[in-house]
């Protein structure tokens, strides 16, 4: 209790100064130890109404949702209404890709560990109705392909966790908001939650920031990314106290949600991630897998349009952290964040984030340079006489362009025999582009970049 105390006045006199150096106009964080949660909350909701943030104000938790979708989803295991090694056209007998006969033999399981191959970011509207993740499941994700064979390897996809969405409005005969809150929601008692952004106006709620003129945030054109992907991750809304009692339930053997033992399943190390810094580790069932030291940590991490969320749970000690911001370099910010508190109280901290080398050795064009293609991103790395390297990504499709206006270039260097990183910084990190297969000195096979592995197009 001492410790955690100790954590309190740390937060309220740090806070604000981490916020102030990773230009993150508002942030609230919530650390969960010893039963008691200690908040803190710093800076502005929305820097056009200058509103200030509080310890219930409510940010969007992106893919964190994604840890959601995957109780409702072994809610169902537990009853004996899913199985997991099943066909997911033994639940949505209409599933189909755009290639021919393509989505047969994908699984439920390789939905959750994100094995599937399906393109993961096509953010199609569809309504904003209850039936969005629907229409979405019948209408847009036939127009879909495999970035990768099913089974290839991890490859993030938003679309294959709408899908999973979707199983459970069938199965359960629920909408998706209305699943959160009868299955999640009520049994937590949770208050400062919104699962629509309907609910979300009778709160305190942040509004996401991008870059604007001179890189200054600013408050973002649209509060949140389509209704279609809500089991992904585009609306839910939270404060960091309700996250806490999530991740709170897990530790307590699953609490109200689910059995010890599916906890466990859950959490058990299934599919390698390559090491890019912010993601690496394994995947468990929907949950990550990380390995700090020799500690195992579980989490997940969300990023919406100018909002993201850091969730980070230490079962052999039973904290928890929830840190959420609505802007800047949220990916430093986070990191720093949660490692130094960690570290206050159970002195354990995370691998730091790769940086280049000092000295770093050429990159080898014959393995990297090259062309590798998702459906909805291109991305080329060309090697330059110096030794350097420069990637140029493009966004494919109306909707990637949303995110991604105009096509961005990147400076590399080479990190290691398999591994290329950026001079500059993305969310105040360093990018790492991770190749494989053809094996030493060949062309590589695959790229794993951002979470989604493709294949070498040229």
């Amino acid at each position: 209790m001492t410790e955690l105390l100790g954590l309190r006045t740390w937060l309220n006199e740090n806070l604000p100064e981490l916020a102030r150096r990773y230009g993150v106009p508002g942030a609230a964080v919530g650390v969960l130890a010893d039963d008691q949660v200690v908040e803190a909350a710093t800076g502005e909701l929305n820097l056009r109404t200058g509103v200030p943030t509080t310890t219930d104000s409510l940010f969007q938790i992106g893919s964190v949702t994604k840890l959601w979708t995957s109780t409702l989803v072994m809610q169902l295991v537990e009853e004996g209404l899913v199985e997991l090694d099943a066909a997911v056209t033994r639940y949505l007998p209409d599933f189909r890709l755009a290639e021919e006969r393509a989505g047969a033999d994908i699984t439920v399981r390789q939905l959750l560990t994100h094995t599937s191959g399906i393109c993961g970011d096509a953010f199609v509207p569809t309504t904003r109705d209850e039936d969005a993740v629907g229409r979405y499941v019948d209408d847009v994700v036939p127009t879909l392909s495999r970035d990768v064979p099913s089974g290839e390897g991890m490859s993030y996809s938003n679309s294959g966790f709408a899908v999973l969405g979707r199983i459970v409005e069938v199965v359960r005969a629920k909408s998706f908001p209305r699943l959160l809150r009868e299955h999640i929601g009520t049994p937590l008692g949770l208050r400062h939650w919104a699962p629509t952004p309907e609910e979300a106006l009778l709160h305190r709620t942040a509004v996401g920031h991008v870059p604007g003129r001179g890189g200054t945030p600013e408050p973002a054109s649209f509060w949140n990314l389509p209704a279609s992907l809500a089991p992904a991750g585009t609306v839910l809304a939270m404060a960091p106290r309700e996250l806490l009692a999530f991740a709170g339930a897990y530790l307590d053997g699953g609490g109200k949600l689910l059995d010890a033992a599916t906890v466990e399943r859950m959490w058990r190390p299934r599919v390698p991630v390559p090491d890019i810094g912010m993601l690496g580790g394994h995947l468990g069932l929907g949950w990550m897998v990380l390995d700090w030291n020799g500690h195992r940590v579980l989490g997940h991490d969300g990023g919406t349009y100018g909002q993201s969320c850091c969730l980070r749970v230490l079962p052999e000690t039973g904290i928890a952290l929830a840190s959420h911001a609505n802007g800047g370099e949220n990916a430093a910010f986070h990191h720093e964040l949660v490692a130094r508190a960690v570290d206050r109280l159970v002195g354990l901290r995370p691998s730091p984030l790769p940086t280049p080398p000092e000295r770093p050795g050429e990159v080898d064009p014959e393995r990297f340079a090259g062309r590798f293609d998702s459906s909805t991103m291109s991305l080329e790395v060309t090697v330059r006489p110096d030794g350097s390297a420069v990637a140029r990504s493009e966004a494919l499709t109306a909707e990637a362009r949303q995110l991604q206006p105009e096509p961005r270039v990147t400076e590399l260097v080479r990190l290691d025999d398999d591994r290329l990183i950026s001079t500059g910084r993305l969310f105040g990190a360093h990018e790492v582009l991770a190749f494989s297969g053809g094996g030493p000195g060949r062309p590589a096979t695959h790229l794993f970049h951002a979470g989604r592995l493709t294949r070498r197009t040229a």
